[in-house]
């Protein structure tokens, strides 16, 4: 006890005193190593890259903009016929070779078998692509509880069983990891408490790997605010191009659309007026404008 309390005299003072001399220089140097990033990105062409989700929405998207840059593809999703369609898109575009695998990411099996045919086939891995995952905006408690187990099977251990047979074919290959997650996992939103759950805890698991491996497997974490789908309104090239530019460039975090990142300053700054406008706007006064509107 008598430790925290010499921690909670000091240590703040010191962190504030700390910042002060350091953020500065820090901040140059993240400049400049970004300006190198930026210039000797990586060359995806010939590389081995696995997506999971990759039957529709950003996951199709992601493995046509990599087949446009020549990188030899595994594409993974539980729906073998749109899985060809991509696979055959791909190769148009560029790939010189695609491989369809029909597995599930929520089962520890599927997973192995995903990566070891992968690996089988190529004899590599370079990059994973962790993209699978679902949710639907719904109350808590508003829907029977078994339908909560699939969205953290799906969104968190997915990434777990892939990233984790994946590792050392990774390692040899000192390669990349990104994880597409949401910016749910920071915001919390309301009628989204499991989805989001379920991103804050795969964001947690890569945070941690991240400190945890060092600069020997690069993990781009992605955050966007909304992701178009097939379920909702159309593709998301630009997205997709983006993500891949982000991964080759090593950068560490990307969000998408770059205004939601002044959503984190908010909830930073202001958590209490962060929930106060989620739960007065979103849940109260939105609904009533959409149901005067019909």
């Amino acid at each position: 006890m008598e430790m925290n309390n010499l921690l909670n005299i000091f240590l703040p003072p010191l962190t504030i005193i700390s910042l002060v001399f350091i953020l500065p220089p820090f901040l140059v140097l993240k400049l400049l190593w970004s300006i190198w990033r930026s210039v000797f990105k990586e060359n995806v062409a010939g590389k081995v890259v696995l997506i999971t989700g990759a039957s529709s929405g950003i996951g199709e998207h992601l493995a046509y903009e990599y087949g446009k840059r020549g990188a030899r593809l595994a594409l993974v999703a539980r729906r073998t016929d749109r899985l060809q369609k991509v696979a055959g898109r791909a190769r148009e575009l560029g790939s010189p070779d695609v491989i369809v695998i029909t597995a599930d990411v929520s089962k520890l099996q599927d997973s192995k078998r995903f990566v070891d045919q992968t690996v089988n086939h190529f004899g590599q891995l370079d990059h994973l692509v962790n993209n699978a995952g679902i949710g639907t905006p719904q109350t808590f408690g508003g829907t029977n509880i078994s339908n909560y187990v699939p969205v953290m099977d799906i969104n968190f251990w997915g990434s777990v069983y892939g990233t984790f047979f994946a590792l050392p074919h990774l390692r040899k290959s000192r390669g990349k990891i990104v994880v597409m997650s949401s910016a749910g996992g920071w915001l919390y939103p309301p009628k989204a408490s499991v989805y989001s759950a379920s991103k804050a805890a795969q964001i947690a698991l890569f945070e941690s790997l991240r400190a945890e491996w060092g600069p020997g497997i690069g993990i781009t974490v992605v955050t966007p605010g909304f992701v178009e789908s097939e379920i909702t309104q159309g593709v998301q090239v630009q997205k997709a191009k983006a993500i891949v530019e982000s991964t080759c460039r090593g950068d560490p975090y990307l969000t998408q659309p770059f205004w939601v990142k002044s959503l984190f300053l908010v909830k930073l700054l202001g958590p209490e007026l962060w929930t106060w406008f989620n739960y007065w706007v979103v849940v109260h006064i939105t609904p009533r404008i959409r149901r005067f509107e019909t």
